[in-house]
């Protein structure tokens, strides 16, 4: 048998190494993976969605799944800049349905109002988004 060696990526200035920018990385997070609830519930997610592509290709045919996907992704990169104001994806929410849905965000408070949350720099936003620099578009917390 082959061994695999396992390396670690070393990014110099990169997101991992800018903690001025935004701030300690925790170490938790990369080892812990998810709930096991969350993962089982994004895995019945995937089935029901699979199921309902079969049914639509069974009922109207193999284009009109195609066409949904199309719809999906177009809806699905129409956002706002990076601002004050974020992005709800309306659109998209509306097509998939899951305006009707009510998750924890819904009853939860919302991060972005809360008080160790860090102001959005809306020029870091729009390099990100440009494609002149790494990173995520807001950093989340301080």
């Amino acid at each position: 048998m082959e061994e695999v060696q396992k390396s670690i990526a070393h990014q110099i200035g990169g997101v991992q190494n800018d903690a001025l920018r935004f701030g300690l990385q925790g170490v938790k997070s990369d080892i812990v993976g998810s709930h096991p609830l969350q993962s089982s519930q994004e895995s019945a997610n995937r089935i029901n969605e699979a199921m309902k592509k079969q049914c639509l290709v069974n009922l109207y045919g193999t284009a009109f799944p195609l066409k949904m996907d199309l719809d999906r992704q177009i809806l699905s990169r129409f956002q706002r800049p990076p601002g004050a104001i974020p992005s709800s994806m309306l659109g998209l929410e509306a097509y998939t349905g899951s305006l009707d849905d009510f998750g924890f965000e819904d009853y939860l408070n919302d991060p972005r109002e809360s008080e160790t949350s860090r102001p959005l720099d809306m020029h870091h936003g729009m390099e990100v988004r440009l494609g002149l620099s790494k990173g995520p578009v807001c950093p989340s917390f301080m």
